[in-house]
């Protein structure tokens, strides 16, 4: 899973600084573990003296401010401090947030280190357990030793598999058009709120099954926000146990999500009756020795699966549609190849017509490169690294940004530019193994991300059936650095119903 970009902006924004500090019991536990890792950055910085003096490190970004370092400069705009440390420093470098050391591998060559590297050296759980934990729960993802994973994530992707996603075009095709039935003819409405919702009941419906998405009411939709809210910059900074709202509200929501799936997976049991989906597919899986999953592995698997590829999707989508309100031709051009590719009358969608939309297709595939949900993927060193004549040290934050990688100058070619075409044309970026990586690469590569392509595509296949699209009065998102996905901000777009 590659849930989790670039973190920190919450200090350019002091946005969780402001909820945090506003609570005066929070305050109270928060300001000695300030306190603490204030020390714990200092000793650091102490013993960095002691390093062995032949070592050669990364160029490091000195910051006049301790502890905090550029924690303030990178949350206010990441692409823009990343490309300038590229161009001044090279590909490698390294610098200091809230007390933790952050070394960057820009370009495809760098970033092989981290997407060929095994767990032993960059470790993911360290960086990405306390985030997931309290949402996925215990016993699953980054919870469990890095060869259970690894199994848990063999037995999902099983459940991923080309059958199953010839049924889900046409589920997510009527849970789109059933939902947009709400938006009348005309109107500007807030898409990224929109998609945001219709993803959680697509993902349902195809992920978990019919009787998990039978009970996804308003109230449940609800309890799936306050548990999406678990992902944000004050998980990752502060522990856990601090009584702050947004961490009661998570741990509630986990316990009563929890209860509606372990209701489900026990009754399927009892029933005997085997339908075709993921929750069939994990009470049937067994760990190599042969045990089988628990009811609670399975809940907090699904909902891992339900809630690492929502964010993924609503994003994408959302400003996969305002790249194309933007580009009316290109829009039309979309819309013709549905009729191209199914046929004048357009007959419902299906899985090998989708796999023909080409610009379509290309179209997401150019929304990924300028606009990808993940900023940053994260592993934490636990033995020297060797790159570019440099030592990565243990105890360094390892990080490759899609964002920065997917728009560098000497590797794309009008590369701020949307252009879905450049895919049919010689580019150099096409040698470069790690120069696009939306979801990842090499072992480290996302296991949903066929199912998030056929989601996305069905989704705007049927929109674009549906409704004509304008920016409202030009306006073009600007991007939003202080949420853990890099959402557009004021995402309202204009539609108009199709005669």
């Amino acid at each position: 899973m590659v849930l989790l970009p670039a973190m920190l902006s919450v200090l350019g924004s002091g946005a969780v600084v402001e909820q945090v500090l506003g609570d005066g019991l929070a305050t109270r536990v928060l300001l000695p573990c300030v306190f603490l890792l204030a020390v714990a950055y200092v000793s650091k910085r102490a013993l960095q003296h002691l390093q062995p003096a032949e070592a050669k490190y990364p160029p490091y970004i000195s910051s006049p401010i301790p502890f905090l370092g550029h924690a303030v400069a990178f949350g206010k705009s990441p692409v823009e401090f990343l490309e300038n440390a590229y161009e001044k420093y090279g590909p490698v470098f390294s610098f200091t947030m809230v007390g933790k050391t952050f070394t960057y591998l820009l370009g495809s060559d760098s970033a092989a280190l981290l997407f060929n590297s095994k767990n032993e050296d960059l470790n993911a759980e360290e960086v990405y357990s306390r985030l997931t934990t309290p949402v996925f729960g215990k016993g699953v993802a980054y919870d469990v030793p890095h060869p259970v994973f690894l199994e848990q994530k063999k037995m999902l992707k099983t459940g991923l598999n080309i059958a199953q996603f010839k049924g889900h075009v046409h589920a997510i095709e009527e849970e789109t058009k059933t939902y947009f039935e709400r938006w009348g003819e005309s109107g500007e409405r807030n898409l990224f709120e929109a998609l945001s919702e219709l993803i959680i009941l697509t993902a349902s419906h195809c992920l978990h099954g019919k009787e998990i998405r039978g009970q996804l009411n308003e109230k449940v939709a609800e309890l799936y926000a306050d548990l999406d809210a678990g992902f944000t910059h004050a998980a990752w900074l502060l522990p856990g146990w601090l009584p702050l709202p947004s961490f009661r509200r998570r741990d509630r929501a986990h316990k009563e999500i929890k209860k509606i799936f372990y209701k489900v997976i026990q009754a399927r049991r009892r029933s005997g009756v085997r339908d075709d989906d993921m929750l069939q597919t994990l009470i049937d899986a067994t760990y190599k020795d042969g045990r089988a999953l628990t009811d609670d592995e399975i809940a907090g698997m699904l909902l891992g699966l339900l809630l690492a590829g929502q964010h993924t999707s609503s994003t994408t989508s959302a400003w996969l549609g305002f790249f194309l309100a933007q580009d009316r031709s290109l829009q039309e051009e979309c819309y013709a190849e549905q009729k191209a590719v199914c046929g004048e009358d357009l007959p419902p969608l299906s899985y090998d017509q989708l796999k023909d939309m080409n610009i379509l297709d290309r179209c997401l595939k150019e929304t990924l490169r300028l606009r990808p949900p993940i900023m940053t993927m994260m592993r934490l060193a636990k033995t020297p690294q060797a790159i570019e004549g440099y030592t990565i040290p243990p105890g360094h934050q390892v990080c490759v940004s899609p964002t920065v990688n997917h728009r560098l100058k000497d590797i794309w070619m009008d590369h701020s530019t949307f252009n879905p075409n450049r895919y049919l044309q010689e580019n150099p970026a096409a040698g470069e193994k790690f120069a696009y990586v939306p979801f990842g690469a090499g072992r480290h590569r996302c296991i949903g991300e066929n199912f998030a392509y056929i989601q996305i595509k069905t989704i705007w296949s049927t929109l674009l059936r549906l409704f004509e699209f304008d920016l409202v009065d030009g306006y073009f998102p600007t991007i939003n650095y202080t949420t853990m996905i890099h959402t557009p901000n004021n995402p309202v777009i204009r539609y108009k119903r199709r005669a």
